[in-house]
C-alpha cells in the first residue's frame, strides 16, 4: 500500500510538471551534425507552429537530440518521425497562443 502511494503521488507530480526542453539520448563525446535556431514572433491570439526535418545524407544514425525552449515559456517540442537510431527525425515545435517560439535544436550522431 505504501509503495503505490508513493508510485501515485510520484505519477501526479510528473504530470504537474511542465518541460520546456526536449532531451533525448546523451550528447557527450559526440558530433553535433545538425543545428537550427527557430524563431517566430508572436501573433496575438494565434499557436505558432513550426516543422524542423533533419535527414543524415551519410546515413549516420542518430544518438542525441537536444531541443531547448530559450524563453523558457510553455511551449511544446515533439518528435512526429523518426528519432533516436534513425537516420532522420521530425519536430513539430508549437507556441503557446499569442506567445513567441524560439528554440535551439542540435541533433548529434557518434564520430565516424
Amino acid at each position: 500500500m505504501k509503495f503505490e502511494a508513493i508510485l501515485f503521488m510520484l505519477l501526479t507530480i510528473a504530470l504537474l510538471v511542465k518541460s520546456e526542453h526536449l532531451i533525448i539520448g546523451n550528447s557527450a563525446e559526440k558530433e553535433l551534425v545538425y543545428y537550427k535556431k527557430v524563431k517566430y514572433h508572436a501573433i496575438p491570439f494565434v499557436k505558432r507552429v513550426k516543422q524542423v526535418f533533419y535527414n543524415s545524407t551519410d546515413q549516420r544514425p542518430i544518438d542525441a537530440i537536444t531541443v531547448y525552449d530559450n524563453l523558457n515559456s510553455s511551449a511544446s517540442a515533439v518528435i512526429t518521425a523518426g528519432g533516436l537510431g534513425y537516420t532522420y527525425v521530425n519536430l513539430q515545435l508549437k507556441s503557446e497562443r499569442g506567445e513567441a517560439l524560439h528554440y535551439d535544436v542540435g541533433i548529434y550522431s557518434y564520430y565516424l
